[in-house]
């Protein structure tokens, strides 16, 4: 077995037994492209051998999505996967586990006509509002990891050949999540205990807002009364921690749903819906956004914002230091599993419940009450900048440093 293999069955073995954590007698679903197979068929052995119960694998295919934008009615684009959502919400239910393993080309949807995008986005949005509103309350184990496509390597490694540019995103997605390290879990938990620690101070520091000011940004986001900053890990209903991203930076809360006034401007790309959105600038008052600007794929970012009014609205705030082992490796992933958390960013959309006191137990409309956001959609977009620095201004408004120079200052 090659140094990559053996790495590649680590990555599998840490996704089991980290991020869902596999019980004996539960059920998982893996929703994963072709070009992930090899990892995929990983993951299967490395859950049966946790005592998983049943795994399925929902496969797709960039070719055949493409073509279906392509070649499709407009009419297929406004119909809800409602056999897909009831599946995935019966799994919650159920207390069963969920593995998404990312791997599209950033670039898939080049040239589809927008409007197909959008209403695809809001008929998927729509039906997945029960499954979505799980994951946010941490109901069961779910996980997001990144295994390379030939498309995906391309855009990241250009220049180089197809076998050179596979491989270097492969080691790249190794080395972010520890898995070049001979003993990825320990690493992880290593590092699980370290981010708790920021939480914990900010927990501890209750601020009322936080001021963000870099080039391009100037931004005032107040915080609901009761918001806690939560790190790397999470509990399920049934009291199993589990990792909903590897990698992961950040630490993060929830925004006051009308409490954000100013404007923020993006540092890097986002891939969204099979298009690049690039050097955007987001206006907001009362919370709302009343002006986008950017420089390409301003239609796709209008779609978004239209997808409801919450997508107008900020549900996440995250804290992630400039120097990051990710955003020190200076390699631009166009994939916002990745590039989210080499920067701060922020999240248009739902917020997570359980960035309340109490909020795992709320509705949709109580978490409305206690100032969350809510919304079909969730997007992180990433701000951080090594030139930023953010406040924390408490009730009083006494003013401390929490980011200085685009890192920790504490």
């Amino acid at each position: 077995m090659s140094k990559l293999q053996q790495q590649i069955e680590r990555y599998a073995d840490l996704i089991i037994r980290v991020g869902v954590r596999i019980q004996p007698g539960q059920k998982l679903a893996i929703n994963a492209t072709l070009d992930s197979a090899d990892l995929v068929r990983g993951l299967v052995r490395k859950a049966y051998e946790a005592g998983a119960y049943s795994v399925k694998v929902n496969w797709s295919d960039d070719t055949i999505a493409r073509t279906r934008y392509e070649l499709a009615p407009d009419e297929a684009f406004l119909e809800e996967p409602k056999w897909y959502a009831g599946e995935m919400t019966e799994l919650g239910e159920q207390g069963g586990a969920a593995i998404s393993v990312v791997s599209s080309d950033p670039d898939l949807l080049k040239g589809i006509d927008k409007q197909r995008i959008v209403n695809h986005q809001k008929t998927y949005g729509k039906a997945m509002a029960a499954y979505r509103q799980m994951t946010q309350s941490d109901k069961f184990s779910w996980c997001v990891v990144a295994a390379p496509s030939k498309a995906w390597a391309a855009k990241v490694f250009p220049g180089s050949t197809e076998e050179e540019q596979y491989i270097s995103l492969w080691n790249s997605i190794l080395k972010a999540v520890r898995c070049d390290l001979d003993d990825p879990v320990a690493a992880w938990e290593e590092h699980i205990a370290s981010l708790n620690s920021r939480s914990e101070h900010l927990n501890a520091r209750k601020y009322k807002k936080l001021h963000y000011t870099a080039p391009g940004t100037d931004l005032m986001i107040e915080l609901p009364e009761g918001h806690l900053w939560v790190a790397a890990d999470s509990v399920n209903e049934a009291g199993i921690p589990f990792v909903a991203n590897l990698p992961t930076e950040e630490v993060f809360t929830a925004a006051k749903a009308d409490g954000v006034n100013g404007y923020v401007s993006s540092t890097k790309p986002l891939s969204y819906g099979g298009t690049i959105i690039d050097n955007f600038k987001l206006t907001f008052e009362n919370g709302s956004v009343v002006k986008a600007e950017a420089e390409r794929g301003l239609e796709t970012l209008e779609g978004l914002l239209e997808m409801d009014a919450g997508a107008r609205r900020i549900g996440e705030v995250a804290l992630v230091p400039f120097d990051s082992p990710i955003s020190r490796s200076n390699i631009l992933y166009y994939n916002t599993l990745f590039d989210e958390n080499a920067s701060n960013h922020l999240a248009l959309g739902s917020a997570y419940a359980f960035n309340i006191e109490g909020g795992k137990g709320l509705s949709q409309e109580e978490l409305a009450a206690r100032g969350l956001n809510t919304s079909i959609t969730h997007v992180d977009f990433m701000i951080g900048s090594a030139d930023m620095n953010i406040d924390g201004i408490a009730e009083d408004g006494s003013v401390e440093p929490i980011f200085r120079a685009g890192n920790w200052a504490f």
